[in-house]
C-alpha cells in the first residue's frame, strides 16, 4: 500500500489549491478525484466566477478575499495564464438592504475602494441597468471575474509540477480513520497517509460517512443561463459583473465575453438533490430560464434576448450559508472543506493555503472561527 504524507479527496477548486500549495512545500502529496478536473460534475464549471472584496455577507471574509486575491496572482504569475479580469462588481439593492449596507461598511472598514451611486447615477454610467429610484449601487472598481476552470487547470499544472499525484476517474468508496493517520479505499486502490483533507464538494456528505460524522450540508441543482445582449452596453469592457439583493431573491451575472451573452444566475432558492441523481438537463424546471429573464426584463432589458445556453451545476449549502474549515473533532489529522453555499470559488486559492496550514501546522494565519463544524 502505498503511503503519503497527505491525501486530498475531492481536486476540485479548494482541493487542487491546496495540493498545490502542499507539493509547493514539498509534502508528498496524492489528490483523488472522481473526475478530470475541471470537469462538469461538480460546483466550478461554466467559465467564469466572481470575485467581491467589499463583502455583503460579512466583514470576517473581507481578509479572506484580500489574500484570495493575491495568491490569484501569484497564480497567473506561476502560470503565465491570464485568471482575471478586472471588469468591476456592481452590488445593487434597496437602500436599506443588510447586504447593501455591509458592503459600504466593509469597504469603510478595510479603505477598499467603493462608489456608492444612486440609481440615476448608476443608469447614466451603465445605460444597460435599470434600478428603482429607492436602489442604491456599489461600484467596486478593483474586483472582476475569475475565469474559473482555468484556474483549476493553472493549480492542476502547477502542483503536478512540484511533485504531487492526481488520480483522476476514481471515486472513494471509503476511508478509515485512525489515531495516526487514515486509509483511503477507491475502486481501482487502496492508499494510506499521515494526514487528510476532504474536499468532495456536494459529495461530502457521502464521504464524511465513512469517518462516523454528519453536517448539515444540502447539495442543490442550481442553473446558469447565457442570454443574448446589445454588445455596446453590456460586453465586458464596458460593463460590469454584479450582484442583485432583491427583498424576495438574489441574482448575480456577468457581462458578455467575447460575445458569448450575459451569463446570469439565481443564488437562492434551487432543488435539493442528491449530486449521483442531478437531472443535469437545463430546462427541466420551468424557473431554469424564467427565473433568470424575469430579472433581466426588469433590471436589464437590452440583456433579455434569446437564450444562447443554459448550464446546470451544484451548490452545498449549510444553514447559515457560511463554510466548513475545520478539522474532525476527533480526529485532529483530518482537515474538511464544504458547504462553500455559491459563493466560495472566489476564496478558493485562501481556502486552499489555509487547509494546508491546518494540515502542515495545525493552525491557519486566517480567522476561521466562523467556520467551525461546533458552531451547530
Amino acid at each position: 500500500m502505498k503511503h503519503y504524507d497527505v491525501i486530498i479527496v475531492g481536486a476540485g477548486s479548494m482541493g487542487m489549491a491546496a495540493g498545490y500549495y502542499l507539493a509547493r512545500q514539498g509534502v508528498h502529496t496524492l489528490l483523488i478525484d472522481a473526475g478530470d478536473p475541471p470537469h462538469q460534475m461538480g460546483s466550478h464549471h461554466g467559465d467564469t466566477r466572481i470575485i467581491r472584496h467589499a463583502y455583503g455577507e460579512g466583514e470576517l471574509y473581507v481578509p479572506l478575499t484580500i489574500r484570495a486575491m493575491e495568491l490569484w496572482k501569484e497564480l497567473e504569475e506561476a502560470s503565465g495564464k491570464r485568471l482575471f479580469v478586472q471588469t468591476g462588481v456592481l452590488s445593487g439593492g434597496p437602500r436599506d438592504s443588510r447586504f447593501v449596507q455591509n458592503v459600504q461598511k466593509s469597504a469603510e472598514r478595510y479603505s477598499l475602494p467603493l462608489e456608492v451611486l444612486s440609481a440615476k447615477e448608476a443608469a447614466k454610467r451603465w445605460p444597460g441597468i435599470h434600478m428603482p429610484d429607492d436602489f442604491t449601487g456599489c461600484y467596486e472598481p478593483t474586483s472582476g471575474v475569475l475565469y474559473s476552470e482555468d484556474c483549476i487547470r493553472a493549480y492542476r499544472q502547477q502542483a503536478l509540477l512540484h511533485g504531487a499525484e492526481l488520480l483522476v476517474n476514481e471515486r472513494v468508496k471509503e476511508i478509515s480513520a485512525a489515531p495516526d493517520g487514515a486509509v483511503v479505499a477507491t475502486e481501482h486502490g487502496t492508499y494510506a497517509c499521515d494526514r487528510l483533507l476532504i474536499s468532495a464538494g456536494a459529495w461530502n456528505p457521502d464521504v464524511l460517512t465513512s469517518l462516523g460524522l454528519s453536517l448539515p450540508l444540502t447539495p442543490t441543482r442550481k442553473t446558469v443561463s447565457w442570454f443574448e445582449a446589445d454588445e455596446s452596453l453590456y460586453r465586458s469592457d464596458r460593463f460590469p459583473a454584479f450582484i442583485f439583493d432583491l427583498p424576495d431573491s438574489i441574482f448575480y451575472g456577468f457581462p458578455s465575453f467575447d460575445g458569448a451573452g450575459v451569463k446570469i444566475g439565481r443564488h437562492d432558492g434551487g432543488q435539493p438533490v442528491h449530486p449521483d441523481q442531478l437531472d443535469r438537463t437545463f430546462g427541466t424546471c420551468p424557473s431554469d430560464e424564467a427565473d433568470t429573464r424575469s430579472f433581466l426584463e426588469k433590471f436589464m432589458p437590452q440583456a433579455a434576448g434569446p437564450l444562447r445556453q443554459g448550464k446546470v451545476c451544484l451548490y452545498t449549502f449549510t444553514p447559515d450559508e457560511d463554510f466548513i474549515i475545520d478539522k474532525h473533532p476527533e480526529y485532529p489529522h483530518i482537515v474538511i472543506a464544504a458547504g462553500f453555499s455559491g459563493h466560495g470559488f472566489k476564496f478558493a486559492s485562501a481556502v486552499g493555503e489555509a487547509a494546508s496550514q491546518l494540515l502542515t501546522s495545525g493552525t491557519a494565519v486566517h480567522d476561521l472561527s466562523r467556520f467551525a463544524i461546533g458552531r451547530w
